[in-house]
């Protein structure tokens, strides 16, 4: 069973994004209005807002966290064609300021030409890098070298993907075994080309990034895509949210002892799902990669997961206001999300579970103008 209750998010347009920070008693949102907004999660279990500013000059597509290794760092991006870096400071310089804290830009990125569509921080473990992607159909990674000095960002890579960008996700595996690796999805509509979902990965030889596969039967838009947390498998699974949600497996081919080339991946499709019967805007796993949440058109939010013998079943249905569908009760005790509704109304929907404060989920979701917040009483 799942409990809800409302935030009054006072954004004056739709909202687009909705991202938890590492230890998920954060969240961020971001609106048509052009405006980010900061909730910080009180003992109590109240959400409020401390945080409210105006970053861009165009509708803000998409809000993310750094690792908090580096601090309280946000990136944004927008239909204004940049992406900015925000930091958190606390104020000391008087009586009046002192404990109470404020973002600051560090950096604003003007390279794209064309609507910044998504932005997201690298792994941990690469050290602070941030990746964008746009409409132009160029994928661009930045690094901050000095990572006490947010305002300095070198371009390090452009990869064009030749189609609109809509939508990045990085492979989480930190093995070396496993060089690093970036998803790209496309919302282009000519449903005659194939091949909306672009893997490329970090070759160390020619320190570049190169395509190593496509997911050609991928031939309608891609709103979402999202690697599965890595955990130590050889293979790696990526969920892509299109007119149905999609799980692919991406096996590693043996590669020759003196090859210094690209990776080979045998790709198959482990499970696909029409069950929304509309669009799915977004997908996300869970920390474990046990259990992946989707959430679409049909304003209800869908929990699959896979049985011992690999097969993916829907494990739960919550709709907008976080009631179960057909007496479902989203079975996952550790279930931890934002979830979008979809519905014409626009909510924020949020998750939770046992994990929710070290596990969560980023959110799943597209426009909504009124939060709600949902958790799992913790009765056990």
């Amino acid at each position: 069973m799942f409990v809800a209750h409302s935030i009054a998010a006072d954004h004056k347009d739709l909202i687009h994004d909705v991202s938890y920070d590492f230890h998920g008693r954060r969240i961020a949102t971001c609106s048509s209005d052009q405006s980010v907004k900061v909730w910080d999660k009180s003992e109590t279990g109240e959400w409020h807002c401390t945080a409210s500013w105006k970053t861009h000059s165009g509708s803000v597509w998409r809000v993310t966290w750094a690792h908090p290794e580096f601090g309280q760092v946000l990136a944004s991006c927008s239909f204004d064609r940049t992406a900015a870096v925000w930091e958190e400071i606390v104020g000391e310089s008087n009586d009046k300021q002192r404990g109470q804290s404020h973002w600051i830009k560090r950096t604003t990125l003007v390279d794209s030409r064309t609507s910044v569509t998504d932005v997201k921080f690298a792994p941990k473990h690469m050290g602070l890098m941030l990746t964008t992607c746009s409409a132009d159909g160029v994928v661009r990674i930045y690094e901050a070298p000095d990572v006490m000095n947010l305002s300095q960002w070198s371009l390090q890579h452009e990869l064009s993907c030749k189609l609109s960008c809509s939508c990045i996700s990085w492979n989480p595996s930190s093995s070396r075994v496993h060089p690093p690796m970036i998803a790209v999805g496309s919302d282009d509509s000519n449903v005659t080309y194939g091949g909306k979902v672009q893997i490329y990965e970090y070759n160390e030889n020619t320190r570049k990034y190169a395509k190593v596969e496509t997911l050609s039967t991928v031939t309608d838009a891609v709103h979402d895509v999202a690697f599965a947390p890595n955990l130590g498998r050889s293979f790696h699974v990526l969920a892509v949210a299109t007119k149905d949600v999609r799980i692919f497996k991406l096996v590693p081919l043996r590669k020759d002892s003196s090859s210094t080339g690209p990776s080979k991946f045998e790709v198959q499709l482990m499970a696909q799902f029409d069950s929304h019967n509309s669009q799915v805007w977004r997908v996300s796993w869970n920390i474990t990669s046990t259990l992946l949440a989707s959430s679409g058109d049909d304003g209800c939010v869908r929990l699959w997961k896979a049985n011992y013998m690999d097969n993916w079943k829907c494990t739960g249905i919550l709709k907008g206001d976080g009631s179960p569908v057909n007496g479902s009760s989203g079975q996952s005790s550790t279930l931890s999300a934002a979830l979008g509704s979809g519905t014409s109304q626009g909510t924020l929907n949020a998750v939770g579970g046992r994990n929710s404060k070290r596990t969560p989920f980023t959110p799943p979701l597209r426009r909504f103008t009124s939060p709600k917040i949902y958790h799992q009483p913790a009765y056990y």
